[in-house]
């Protein structure tokens, strides 16, 4: 793969390269519509698979907040159609690197030392390079090092990123009026966090010091001493992806015990620390030899308040769901359900919540949940397919839930598509015994 010299990092730049890449998508639709003419049995499948390419194209030489979009939808596995899960998957850790000179001059600016100055042996091309850094192997004093470097541009042009991304959002999510700011605004200032690599460095070390009591749970050491605000150091963990490693067989146990062991990881978390790993796609977990879960990136880490986090948990015990005042009270407590609704809006949202809920909080009702099963995933398919293709949603104001729904969606959503890959049968309240 051929590396990268620049990044466009102005905001004129970065917009005209999106706006070749929308020109592309009109073209892809232009060709279908005049296919579909000739011959009205032609699908959708092949324009997918144009359009999916070609936005991947356009984002992977942007990189930072662009390029985390189309990470974040790759994990959208019931949503968006297949091609763009194949093609935006590249994201997690499949990019064009930057070249070596462009690395050494990240190196002296925030290091004021060169690569080969620092450690005993470093390699000038990535190992493998994402949406905000690419990792480097070293070596320094015998110990095998894993160097993550940050793209240069990437923590200043965010908010610009985002500007231009947000009228696309608006109209693919149906947000109007003036509170649909309060999510972009969660969305860059997770994006601003994930850029602050001193933030990052201090993080990953109180979480894997706080999560070491869970078993079969390794994480690397951190190195402030060789880290800055654009350059982490850690140790360098030997294993293959998560993702890898669910494409080839792998015993019942094996998923079984890697699954619970990924869910006491994110349980802990949630209700021990009230902050959580808020990125649970495949390229931040390895699988080692031995089988052990090894967690190698804290860059987006979601706290959740007292605010959010009562509510949203009482909203998932069975008698609370059942009875229709608490539900109710809950819902407006979420910011799902508010005061000006219309009457026609209230009984809309309150029955597809009531649907969605009743899905997605089934496991914590439950001693023993089965993640691989094709009843459960299958359901929450459908209730995609469904409301995605409904005519009423698009006429009702889409800005539903509490700005923290967010990651703690994104979350929950990432970590049942893990543990479905894992087919992972878990033990629901297992991990109280660490809170």
């Amino acid at each position: 793969m051929k590396s990268l010299d620049k990044i466009p990092t102005g905001k004129v730049e970065r917009a005209t390269k999106l706006v070749k890449t929308g020109v592309k998508i009109g073209g892809n639709y232009v060709k279908y519509y005049g296919e579909k003419l000739v011959n009205p049995s032609v699908t959708k499948d092949k324009l997918n698979e144009n359009n999916a390419a070609d936005i991947y194209d356009g984002l992977k030489s942007l990189k930072g907040s662009a390029l985390k979009v189309a990470q974040m939808l790759s994990m959208e596995k019931n949503i968006l159609p297949s091609a763009y899960v194949e093609k935006f998957s590249l994201s997690q850790f499949s990019v064009p690197p930057l070249s070596a000179p462009l690395v050494r001059k990240t190196f002296k600016k925030y290091l004021n030392k060169y690569p080969e100055d620092i450690f005993d042996h470093f390699e000038k091309d990535s190992i493998n390079a994402a949406s905000i850094g690419q990792v480097h192997k070293a070596e320094k004093d015998g110990k095998k090092l894993a160097v993550k470097v940050q793209y240069p541009g990437v923590a200043e042009s965010i908010s610009s990123d985002l500007a231009i991304v947000k009228p696309v959002a608006i109209k693919m999510f149906n947000l109007q009026g003036k509170d649909s700011d309060k999510y972009f605004k969660e969305v860059e200032e997770k994006l601003i966090e994930e850029t602050n690599y001193i933030l990052e460095v201090k993080q990953s070390k109180e979480i894997t010091e706080a999560c070491k009591k869970i078993p079969n749970l390794t994480f690397p050491e951190y190195y402030e001493e060789l880290s800055s605000e654009r350059i982490i150091t850690m140790d360098w963990m030997e294993g293959i992806h998560l993702s890898e490693f669910t494409a080839k067989p792998f015993s019942e146990d094996i998923g079984n015990t890697l699954g619970q062991t990924l869910w006491d990881f994110y349980m802990y978390q949630i209700h021990g620390l009230k902050k959580v790993h808020a990125d649970p796609h495949p390229g931040n977990f390895l699988v080692s030899a031995n089988k052990e879960l090894i967690v190698i990136d804290f860059g987006c880490i979601k706290e959740v308040p007292d605010s959010f986090y009562i509510p949203y948990f009482e909203l998932a015990q069975q008698e609370v769901f059942e009875n229709d005042e608490l539900f109710m009270q809950k819902m407006y407590e979420l910011e799902i359900l508010r005061v000006e609704d219309s009457p026609e809006e209230l009984a809309f949202f309150k029955a597809l919540f009531k649907e969605m809920l009743g899905i997605f909080t089934s496991p914590f009702n439950k001693e023993e949940f089965d993640f691989g099963s094709d009843e459960f995933w299958g359901a929450i398919a459908d209730l995609s397919e469904r409301y995605s293709s409904d005519p009423t949603i698009r006429k009702m104001n889409g800005n539903r839930g509490s700005k923290h729904f967010l990651y703690m969606n994104r979350t929950f959503f990432g970590l049942y598509n893990l543990l479905h890959d894992l087919k992972a049968k878990i033990s629901v309240n297992h991990f109280r015994q660490y809170v």
